[in-house]
């Protein structure tokens, strides 16, 4: 009996290999994901709206700060706004070139559409580095038994990690630190000169 006392249950052993920190569970890891735009075209559509041209020059700049590849401008095939999409994509051309994508950076492609109905999207497409955490919403385990022993359930921390991940803008300030700009002598003058003449503050 004195030794049967000392032995460990063997679904504690289980349990216990499960990491138990969110930040391990839910690691914030690089890969490659395609950054997209959908611009909705309707039947008549001849112009860009004000609203669609910034878009577009939203999703130019986020291409210029994130990839050096091609921007995908995939028209709908087989839709009933096909021809008013082909109209369009001359403008959205134009809309990129001005935005700064480069014109051998484009490259036009078809996707079949007969499935979408009357208003099939043009969407813009390109890949870059992002960083990413999750999937989340996975539930593996009974919580009743997470809170009985006082642990993280397995999803605890995901969203976290997942909106972390969303607010990085440079990925690569993950694997390495950016190399520091050059000091600035005149504002570091101002700052000493400020010290010497009203002291240190009492905070």
């Amino acid at each position: 009996m004195a030794l049967s006392s000392c032995g460990t249950r063997p679904d504690r052993n289980a349990t216990g290999s499960i990491p138990d920190d969110y930040r391990t569970r839910h690691p914030i890891v690089l890969t490659e994901d395609a950054q997209t735009l959908d611009i909705p075209i309707a039947l008549g559509d001849r112009s860009l709206t004000t609203g669609v041209r910034d878009n577009i020059r939203g999703f130019a700049a986020d291409h210029t700060a994130k990839s050096r590849g091609a921007v995908q401008i995939m028209l709908p095939r087989g839709s009933a706004n096909a021809a008013a999409a082909d109209h369009m994509r001359k403008e959205i051309r134009a809309t990129l070139l001005s935005a700064g994508v480069k014109r051998d950076q484009m490259i036009e492609t078809n996707y079949d559409a007969s499935g979408y109905g009357p208003a099939a999207p043009i969407r813009l497409a390109f890949f870059a580095i992002t960083a990413k955490a999750g999937p989340c919403g996975e539930w593996p385990e009974d919580l009743v038994e997470n809170t009985m022993e006082n642990k993280n359930y397995h999803n605890f921390g995901c969203a976290t990690q997942a909106n972390l991940a969303a607010q990085i803008a440079n990925p690569m300030d993950l694997v390495q630190p950016r190399g520091m700009t050059p000091i600035d002598a005149e504002q570091r003058n101002v700052v000493i000169q400020d010290y010497r003449e009203f002291g240190q503050p009492d905070f």
